[in-house]
């Protein structure tokens, strides 16, 4: 019975290794990650999806960059981002939005800095842009893992 709990237990460890992105099975290369895209009738709470690009050396992630997406594909970038026919319409909904865009680095930075997606903070008022991360990153992690 002591047996099955300590195999139970190595398997365990082994699979949470697997799925945080542990250096001991990922494979030195470039993966590419792309979360579902997400479409919410209110326009406050944004839309689109992520991709993460996730480079490993060494059996550890080594550099990330994450991007967020429009529904249509355009990169989601700069000051107008927010922005309604080029004016700030709603200064909550700007600030938000323009949040949400910085966030894309912390994340991509945590990312590397810790070697794990649970390792990466939430940044506040980019909520939806985090869950995009981590889906975009699990899926190239995936990639790496195989």
């Amino acid at each position: 019975m002591r047996r099955t709990k300590v195999l139970g237990a190595a398997f365990a460890c082994a699979l949470a290794l697997v799925a945080c992105g542990g250096s001991a099975s990922l494979k030195d290369g470039t993966y590419t990650g792309q979360s579902a895209v997400w479409e919410d009738e209110d326009e406050g709470n944004g839309n689109g999806y992520g991709v993460a690009e996730v480079t490993i050396t060494d059996g550890k992630i080594s550099a990330c960059t994450f991007t967020t997406y429009e529904p249509d594909g355009t990169q989601k970038q700069g000051e107008e981002y927010g922005m309604v026919n080029g004016k700030i319409g709603n200064q909550d909904y700007y600030n938000k939005a323009q949040r949400a865009l910085a966030a894309n680095e912390v994340y991509a930075d945590q990312l590397v800095q810790n070697g794990t997606v649970d390792g990466v903070d939430l940044v506040s008022g980019a909520t939806i842009s985090y869950g995009e991360f981590q889906e975009a990153v699990n899926n190239a992690l995936d990639q790496a893992a195989e």
